[in-house]
This record gives C-alpha cells, sequence and structure tokens, in this order.
C-alpha cells in the first residue's frame, strides 16, 4: 500500500494550479481532501508524476448568498455547507445532504469540488446540483466556461472537464420564494454511499406542481436528471396517485447497476420509492 513516487508542489492561485496542470495534464494530479486520490495512490490505480495540492487556494473557498444566486466555491468543505447559515436559509437541502455524507472527519477535509469533479456514481452531492439547476464553474489556461449540473456527468468517474481544467465554483439561482427541496438516500451500510438518492425540488400552487427539478444518483454509472418524472408531474394535481405514478415512469426509465449489494431491479424499486417519498414530502 505504497504509492509511487511523484513530486509534490503546492499551489498558490488557481492560475497557479491551472499553469502546473498545463504543462503536463496527463501525468499531474489535483488533491484537496484526498479522500479518492490518496487510496487509489496506495493501490497504484494511478501514478502521477506530480501532485499539485490545491488546499490553499483561498480564491476557490467561500460560500457568496447574492439576491439572485449563490456561489461555492470548489474547496468549499462538507462541514462548511452543513455549518453555513446564510445557505441553509435560502437551501435547506445542503444541510440535509452534508449532515448524510460518511463521518466528521471526512466531512471536515472533503470538499463538494473534490465530489463532483471525481464524479463517483453514488456520490451525493451530484444529485443535489442537478435538483438545483447548478452551472459548474470550470477554469483552463483558456479562460473559464460554465457547464450545466444536468451535462457535467457522463459516464463512472467522468465528466465535462477537460485535460488542464479545473472545477473553480458552482452556481445556483436563488430559488422562487416558495421552492422547496428535499434529499433522501439509502445509505451502503458499510461506505455510507448512496446505493440510491433522490434529490428533489418543486414549487406548489393550488395543489398543482410546478417546476419540478429531480436529481439521482447511485443507480445508473452516473447521476441523472429525473425528467421524466418531473416532465410527468409538473402541472398536475400533488395525488399520491400521480406522484407514484411519476416515480413509476422514472425507475422504468433507465438502466441501474447491479452489484455485490444490490441488483439492478432493487435499485429500480429504490428510484421508484425514494422518489415518491421525496415529492410526497415536498407535496406536504
Amino acid at each position: 500500500m505504497i504509492p509511487a513516487a511523484f513530486d509534490y508542489v503546492r499551489a498558490r492561485s488557481l492560475a497557479d494550479a491551472i499553469d502546473l496542470l498545463r504543462r503536463d495534464p496527463d501525468g499531474t494530479k489535483l488533491v484537496a481532501g484526498g479522500h479518492t486520490l490518496i487510496p487509489t495512490l496506495k493501490l497504484r490505480l494511478a501514478s502521477p508524476g506530480l501532485l499539485v495540492d490545491i488546499r490553499g487556494i483561498a480564491e476557490m473557498k467561500g460560500i457568496l448568498v447574492n439576491e439572485d444566486s449563490i456561489s461555492i466555491g470548489a474547496l468549499t468543505t462538507h462541514a462548511e455547507l452543513l455549518a453555513s447559515e446564510p445557505l441553509n436559509q435560502a437551501f435547506p437541502i445542503f444541510r440535509q445532504a452534508a449532515s448524510l455524507i460518511a463521518d466528521p472527519q471526512v466531512r471536515n477535509r472533503g470538499t463538494i469540488g473534490g465530489s463532483l469533479a471525481n464524479a463517483d456514481p453514488a456520490a451525493d452531492w451530484p444529485a443535489v446540483v442537478i435538483a438545483l439547476r447548478a452551472e459548474l464553474e470550470i477554469a483552463s489556461a483558456s479562460g473559464s466556461r460554465r457547464v450545466a449540473a444536468r451535462d457535467f456527468f457522463v459516464d463512472i468517474f467522468s465528466t465535462a472537464l477537460e485535460p488542464g481544467d479545473v472545477l473553480a465554483a458552482i452556481l445556483i439561482p436563488r430559488p422562487a420564494a416558495d421552492a422547496r427541496f428535499t434529499y433522501r438516500k439509502i445509505r451502503h451500510p458499510a461506505s455510507g454511499y448512496a446505493v440510491v438518492g433522490v434529490a428533489a425540488g418543486m414549487r406548489v400552487n393550488a395543489g398543482v406542481a410546478a417546476d419540478v427539478s429531480i436529481g439521482v444518483t447511485g443507480a445508473a454509472s452516473h447521476a441523472f436528471p429525473g425528467d421524466v418524472a418531473a416532465g410527468f408531474l409538473t402541472g398536475k394535481a400533488l395525488s399520491q396517485g400521480n406522484i407514484e405514478e411519476a416515480a413509476r415512469l422514472q425507475s422504468a426509465a433507465i438502466e441501474c447497476l447491479s452489484d455485490r449489494y444490490a441488483s439492478a431491479e432493487y435499485r429500480a424499486s429504490l428510484i421508484r420509492t425514494e422518489t415518491t417519498r421525496a415529492l410526497l414530502a415536498l407535496a406536504a
């Protein structure tokens, strides 16, 4: 469990990190919390020539709550998201989701940007940012661009990040005053990762669903938007029958993962039950 030899440097700024990455994008890895990368190095599943520590870059940290948007630095820790009162007044779902992540040791060091960029198919934050219709700000030597969260996750541990890119921030439009959000997950008993996790949001107008958004994690090779359920339910009365049908349609619309802990059929069943429970909670 000893990694191959590598060089190590601390980046002084985002521009410095981009420059170091640009020189050899294939042989360079960025590290912040390190909860995935360090075990990968120890198992020699990755052998970078250079490890760039971005943990100290102040411009990639912090939570800024504005009147029309919220900006979260990619190096903001799970614990900071859990503790932020301004953020959780706007989006209580952040406290809800962060409280379900691993344990205090992981939450104190792990970062939201690291979770998103790693794109573990069972991570929590991908479902949340999809449901919140977030945009991810990506910086590179050629400038910066924004990618919708729903388009960011491509496949297992694969994202829209190109060689030389750095995920810098998460940008979320401020919700309507009557918008509601929730996150539910069935935890793997050993790892705490989501066997299936569902983030959902909507507005309710005279008992009718509006602006429904859903993100699902744990079920497939990557987190995905629950467009089938959201499309069915939007504009309909929030009856239990309509909610259950929306969840059933969503569970039938995706090819689920199967492993030693949960079969594809079981994960499809969890999509149905957890989507139903999340939407019923919002309807209530």
